[in-house]
């Protein structure tokens, strides 16, 4: 339930070998804290007879840190353990409640401090209290209140941080999310400076350097959170600039216009904007003919190598069109249609004529400064101090392809990795299972796809849906693994051919019979019953908490009792107008960047129009 646990929950996010924040806001801590409590209500099984002590992998809770508080958190969950009477029940109820309070209010006192990462393992481990104590919270009102009341408290100081931008908070944002309100003065030195390194700057796109764009420079380089913003996003460029570059050279645009995902989305591919629905590495508005595949199952918005070459496509269309490049990430941001109309109307076909002009929306305005702005400092990391960022290595993978659905736990379990890893890797599923109805590519850790079919061949197709794949432990009985799985013994021994007093041998293969998900929709509806929690309604629809949140539009645990909910992705309908001569969707409006931005991307990039082509500035058109 720390930090490590936290990571690997990032989709959007992405262990990559870095300790690099990537998780939305609430889900820094829900998330976490679902997976936590996941682990908990599996329940902490009793010792075999004569079974050793040691439990078995599926069966391990998170590790806490070291410290006083560590200690206690052990003295409470054994004491938890031992309680079996009311009395006892409640006077342990107060143990825990205490622990957690002395580690939340140790992390308070360093928060307020600015030791701000202290200060979160201090919550992380207030919440592991309650987490690791054995006891069931779902059925214990005065324990599960005080962890509710625990986990409000520390969001709403995440949300504080956020509004102060204190470094506590870890939302992280986009230089366009950042910078698009901003308005920072030009430093005569520094722009000297940057039209000194332009000189010397190799690039593809014609960059410039002038007053709109220095003023961005001068915000990236000397403002801690504009610097911290760039930082992040140059480092998780690492993952995937080997794979963009070759797509947009195989298009045949230029390489750097893959700074345009720095401005987007920061490299992240889960990256989703809240208001406008944009979505994606690069952003795309979930209507439009981009090519990329979206349904209850994918969203290959997601995917990055698919909304790579999306993107690749429809900003060469966008330069097909305009002519000129900085017109292209214009229409891209604002729709092309409004970019012609602009173009025609007053007889220019040049970006800064029209900045001048004022006749594009702030944000657009702001949008390519920006994307330059970013552009020159990355290809200059020595003069901005971006040269010792820790950058995240290429993302690598195995790749087999399925045709039928496919659980992502029978997955993990298979290749002996984690669900989310699989998730990490596989960002376009929209579920916990490949799609049953049409082919999918799927990732694997690199070198275990062998390892994979080879599994996978044991499992009987009609089961991989909801089957799990365990290899015996040296400590493993059949009892311990069933009651891990939530499986009878004689379920267990008949799916694999043995007997319930069967003994096991270490490294053994065996098959856990988990029943299928209820769900025989694609857009089921549930009305919650007493009892229900986030974490076991995800668990028995196969879904994971997040997107529980994100396809109701909840934001904490609490699950009214008679709601009716989606349990699967619902289908959304968007009406659009008629299309205007222009080539863009009439609705389409200049839209506020948010922390992942906003995009127009207009269905239907070709205009009837085209503006005249020109390599100097200023070209009117005629």
């Amino acid at each position: 339930m720390t930090g490590a646990v936290l990571y690997r929950l990032a989709g959007d996010g992405h262990t990559m070998g870095s300790e690099r924040p990537r998780l939305p806001l609430m889900k820094y801590l829900l998330l976490p804290i679902a997976s936590g409590m996941l682990l908990l209500l599996c329940g902490c099984p009793a010792q075999q007879p004569g079974a050793p002590a040691s439990a078995s992998p599926h069966a391990t809770a998170p590790t806490l840190g070291s410290g006083s508080t560590a200690a206690t958190t052990e003295k409470t969950s054994a004491a938890a353990k031992q309680a079996s009477t009311p009395e006892s029940q409640a006077q342990q109820d107060q143990v825990l409640i205490a622990a957690s309070k002395q580690a939340y209010d140790t992390g308070i006192s360093l928060y307020q401090a600015g030791e701000y990462q202290a200060a979160r393992e201090d919550f992380d481990r207030a919440v592991d209290i309650f987490l690791t104590s054995c006891r069931d919270l779902k059925t214990d009102s005065v324990l599960n209140d005080a962890f509710e009341q625990r986990v409000d408290a520390i969001n709403a100081l995440e949300l504080d941080s956020l509004q102060q931008s204190n470094g506590f908070s870890q939302q992280d944002q986009t230089p366009v999310g950042v910078a698009n309100d901003v308005t920072f003065p030009v430093d005569p030195n520094l722009l000297a400076r940057a039209q000194a390194d332009l000189k010397i700057t190799h690039s593809d796109l014609p960059l410039v350097v002038n007053d709109y764009v220095a003023g961005y420079i001068n915000y990236f380089t000397n403002t801690k959170k504009g610097h911290n913003t760039i930082e992040n996003s140059l480092a998780r460029e690492g993952l995937y600039r080997a794979m963009v570059e070759q797509v947009l050279t195989d298009a045949g645009v230029p390489k750097d216009l893959i700074y345009l995902a720095i401005a987007e989305s920061g490299f992240r591919p889960r990256a989703v904007n809240a208001r406008s629905g944009a979505g994606g590495m690069w952003q795309f508005m979930p209507y439009g003919d981009y090519g990329l595949v979206r349904n209850a199952w994918v969203d290959e918005r997601f995917d990055p190598e698919k909304s790579t070459r999306a993107y690749a496509r429809y900003i060469k269309e966008l330069h097909e069109q305009f002519g000129d490049w900085y017109l292209a990430m214009a229409a891209y941001d604002w729709g092309a249609g409004k970019v012609q109309r602009a173009v025609q109307r007053t007889g220019y076909a040049d970006f800064w004529e029209l900045y001048q002009r004022n006749v594009l929306p702030a944000e657009t305005k702001n949008y390519v400064p920006i994307i330059v702005a970013a552009a020159i400092m990355a290809k200059n990391p020595s003069q901005y101090g971006l040269s010792d960022i820790p950058v995240d290595p290429p993302l690598r993978s195995d790749t087999v392809t399925t045709d039928s659905s496919i659980n992502l736990r029978l997955v993990a379990d298979l290749v002996g990795t984690t669900t989310e890893q699989i998730q990490e890797l596989n960002p376009s599923l929209l579920q916990l299972s490949t799609p049953n109805d049409f082919p999918f590519d799927l990732h694997l850790p690199p070198g275990t796809a062998p390892l994979f079919q080879q599994r996978l061949a044991l499992v009987p197709e009609e089961h991989r849906n909801a089957w799990r794949f365990h290899i015996a432990t040296q400590d493993d009985t059949l009892a311990s693994i069933a009651q891990t799985f939530h499986v009878t013994t004689k379920e267990l021994a008949a799916a694999n051919g043995l007997q319930p007093g069967d003994s096991i041998q270490a490294n053994q293969a065996l098959m856990i019979p988990v029943p299928p998900p209820p769900i025989s929709s694609a857009h089921m509806r549930y009305r919650v019953r007493r009892g229900d929690t986030m974490v076991t309604l995800a668990d028995r629809f196969g879904v994971t908490t997040s997107q529980l949140r994100r396809w109701n539009g909840l934001h904490g645990n609490r699950l009214p009792v008679g709601k009716t909910i989606f349990v699967s992705e619902p289908v959304r309908t968007y009406h659009r107008r008629r299309r205007s001569a222009y080539g863009s969707s009439a609705h389409h409006g200049s839209k506020s960047h948010t922390s992942t931005g906003t995009k127009a991307h207009p269905s239907g990039s070709s205009s009837h129009t085209k503006a005249s082509s020109s390599k100097h500035h200023k070209k009117k058109t005629h």
